[in-house]
This record gives C-alpha cells, structure tokens and sequence, in this order.
C-alpha cells in the first residue's frame, strides 16, 4: 500500500503530457511529501474539460468499514454506562479515507469506474516501507521507486465530487472532493521490498489518454504491474539534492 509519494514536476510538464485545458492550482510547488488526507495535483475528467486541480488524498472508506468502525464505538460508550444514538454516531464516524484500491470489481468502487470518475496522479516518486533494512531500535526506513531518471509518472486514479463525510474530527461533517489510486500485484522491482501490491502506473502518454477516456473493459485491463526496466529503486530522498525543474517523462 503506498500511503507517501513526492511530486518535483511542474505544472506545465503535467498539462503537457495530460492534455489538460483548465489549471486550478495557481502557483503549484513542488511536493517533496505527500501523506493521506492532504491536498495534491491530480488531472481529471470534469464536465467543463480536463482539469489540473487540488484535490484531499482519500477516498470515501465502505459503508461496512464505517459500520464496523460505529459499532465498536457504540460498544466501548455503552460499557462505560453511556447512551448511545447509534444513527448520529454513525453519521459522524471519521472517515480518514482509502488512499488505494485493489478490488475494482466490489460494488463501492464500481460506481466510480466510469470517465467521468477517473483521473490521473502525477508524481516522481513513491515510497514503501522497508523493514528489511530498519536499524535495532530505530523507526523503519522507506525504499524509494520511480523512473530511473526521476522522470515524471502518473498514477491510475479515481476522484469523487463533494462527498459529505467527517475527515477529522476537530472538522466536523465537511464536504469536499477527494482521490485516490489503483493499486496491483507488485512488479519484480517493487516485490523485495513490498510483496503485496505496488501502484497502477501508466508508462506513456497514450495509456493516461486511455485511462481517462477509454470504456471501462479496455481502461480496466491498465490494472497490471509496470514493466521492470520502467521502475527502479531509487537512492534515499536525503541524499537527492531538489531539482529546480526535473524533467517530464516525454514518451
């Protein structure tokens, strides 16, 4: 599960590649950490064009994860002697969201499959943790992936329009638009460090075009690894100087 990426790329380099028509971020920094639930450049499909926008990191969690989560909270008030309005509860459940998504086919996710749902997430590159390599009593090192140059790359994305949800709770009920992205059985790159999954990257420009405007049994079928000589394992983030401008993946 990747839960931290970096974007050193510039706002040009992505409207370039992605063909998008409207830039809704202003003066777009680089990005050398980016966590859940933070706002992050995307580029999706809207009904004015294709938009390069700031979106919260984290899609909406299941129904059936907020139920459980409510449950377990009613259970823990009502052993403490305190009365309990389930539904309210439940209406307030935090929901820090679901930065990844693996099984396409559940009917939470199938409802934003369509174009209209679909985005593309720029970034240069992605983190797993790996506990191979963390020091006796120190915190877990992160293995570093992305193109060998550090190249500009894209996530296979999903984005859902103002959801009404509890992010936090010092925020209360709030409404927002918010993303997240594919995710599929790792590459031969990615598996040492992280067995279980690695992200959805499309290789070319011609796979963010179909990811964004193909019908779903053809985008679908973009759900599989990236080519291993397409990624590498890249040197720890202290050592990189910051690239004034890196360079887009031109393909």
């Amino acid at each position: 599960m990747c839960n931290l990426y970096r974007m050193m790329s510039n706002q040009e380099a992505i409207r370039a590649i992605t063909g998008a028509m409207i830039d809704s971020t202003g003066n777009m920094e680089p990005q050398q950490e980016i966590w859940p639930d933070r706002m992050a450049p995307i580029v999706r499909n809207t009904p004015a064009g294709r938009e390069l926008a700031n979106v919260r990191w984290g899609l909406p969690s299941s129904s059936k994860a907020l139920l459980d989560a409510a449950t377990k909270r009613a259970d823990g008030l009502r052993k403490k002697g305190k009365p309990v309005d389930f539904n309210e509860l439940l209406k307030m459940e935090p929901d820090g969201g679901t930065t990844n998504v693996r099984n396409v086919s559940s009917k939470h996710w199938v409802r934003w499959l369509g174009v209209e749902n679909r985005c593309v997430v720029p970034f240069t590159r992605f983190a797993e943790p790996d506990p191979a390599n963390k020091p006796e009593g120190g915190r877990t090192p992160n293995a570093w992936f992305g193109a060998p140059d550090e190249a500009l790359m894209f996530f296979a994305g999903l984005w859902v329009p103002q959801w009404t949800s509890v992010r936090k709770i010092k925020e209360g009920l709030i409404t927002c638009d918010l993303f997240g992205f594919l995710t599929t059985e790792p590459n031969a790159v990615v598996a040492p460090i992280h067995h279980k999954a690695m992200p959805v990257i499309l290789a070319n420009r011609e796979e963010v075009e179909t990811w964004l405007t193909a019908p779903w049994e053809e985008a679908g079928r973009m759900q599989r690894p990236l080519a291993d000589g397409r990624l590498a394992l890249l040197p720890p983030v202290e050592t990189l100087p910051v690239a004034a401008n890196p360079q887009p993946l031109l393909i």
